[in-house]
């Protein structure tokens, strides 16, 4: 989403810079509101001048937005709606761990709630021949931590699809960034990014949609991409 690091490769504030190069040299503001995990796709607020930014921001801290997210996740929920309302917290603070970023459900975390609903409930044949259950939910968070969703529903038994952190096993994470992408991840991961899309994204009398991707879409249908 934004420079981290001296060197960093490309991000969306580095294209959007180059995007909005003419508001910039006369006086505007690039500000991103929203901001999305990396692998995750969907809609992104911008702010291009310093007066969106603070009505924006102001209207983040009044609880004004609904983010709405769409997952794919392996399993099927027995409830057609469910809610985890679970406190997280990075995973290194109370034990030993090899990924600095990822986030635990712990009494000692910050509140954290999140609300899905199940859309569809589909099966596909494994590259074994063998049945695979998976879900399209969607996703409601009702706050706004660090990999809420994804920690979420990885604590309640249905992993997003593609996660390398959350999904069957974090070591899929390490030896993507020891190995980049390979046929052995591919047979594990299924997708090579996780199946989590921001779909919606409504403030005041605004409506912002956007639909799930190809890619997602074409997993959910069955089809290969």
């Amino acid at each position: 989403m934004h420079p981290t690091n001296p060197g960093h490769p490309p991000t969306l504030w580095d294209g959007l810079r180059e995007l909005l190069a003419y508001e910039l040299a006369n006086g505007g503001q690039l500000s991103i509101i929203t901001r999305l995990d990396r692998e995750t796709s969907g809609l992104v607020l911008v702010a291009k001048h310093r007066e969106a930014a603070r009505e924006f921001g102001q209207g983040m801290e009044r609880g004004e937005f609904e983010k709405e997210y769409q997952a794919i996740v392996w399993g099927w929920p027995e409830a057609d709606a469910f809610a985890v309302d679970e406190p997280l917290l990075r995973r290194g603070e109370v034990e030993p761990s090899p990924i600095w970023v990822k986030q635990r459900v712990h009494p000692s975390g910050k509140a954290c709630r999140t609300e899905f609903r199940v859309e569809r409930r589909f099966g596909r044949v494994g590259r074994g021949g063998e049945g695979e259950r998976f879900s399209l939910l969607t996703c409601l968070p009702k706050t706004g931590r660090m990999h809420q969703i994804r920690a979420h529903l990885h604590h309640a038994g249905f992993p997003i699809v593609g996660d390398k952190l959350y999904g069957p096993d974090e070591s899929c994470y390490l030896e993507f960034i020891d190995t980049g992408w390979t046929s052995e991840l591919a047979a594990r991961l299924l997708l090579d990014r996780q199946a989590l899309h921001a779909c919606r994204l409504s403030w005041r009398e605004h409506d912002w949609r956007c639909p799930l991707p190809p890619e997602l879409q074409a997993f959910v249908e069955g089809r290969t991409r």
